[in-house]
């Protein structure tokens, strides 16, 4: 067994009924967030090219806001679901690790910054369930017991 297979095991083995619900409600927070990007993509363009610290042209910052609001709207609907949970929160990482660093730390490191503080827990959680993964209400438990039948 490799080292991922060992951290699957273990948290297939220590997944609490409740922390399924805080999957739940995680899901449903990335996916609105998705939503609000793609609401409102001028407002999310303009930032980024404001505080533009790699020199991302025009298009550049479309496709990142494009690609992040995808990433967010699919992701936050499998973890919603309980479905590649471990992929999917996987893929959410690097995204909100760029919101702690580049976007919140940005406005000030203060207790008043309730999305840097939002973003911070959001990642926790995300390294949670990416080693605890999705638990026993989900698609996932589903399609393994079926597979078992």
């Amino acid at each position: 067994m490799n080292l991922v297979q060992k951290i699957e095991h273990w948290g297939d083995v220590h997944h609490a009924k409740w922390l399924d619900l805080i999957r739940i409600v995680l899901g449903l927070l990335i996916l609105s967030k998705g939503l609000a990007f793609i609401a409102d993509t001028e407002a999310q363009k303009d930032w980024i090219l404001q505080n533009n610290t790699f020199g991302f042209s025009g298009l550049m910052v479309m496709a990142l806001v494009h690609t992040v609001a995808f990433a967010h709207l699919v992701g936050g609907v499998l973890i919603t679901v309980g479905l590649v949970t471990r992929f999917a929160t996987v893929v959410q990482i690097p995204i909100l690790l760029g919101a702690v660093f580049f976007v919140n730390l940005t406005k000030g490191f203060s207790a008043l910054n309730s999305e840097l503080w939002l973003s911070v827990i959001v990642l926790m959680l995300l390294i949670l369930f990416w080693i605890v993964g999705s638990g026993p209400y989900s698609v996932d438990q589903l399609l393994k017991d079926h597979k078992m039948k």
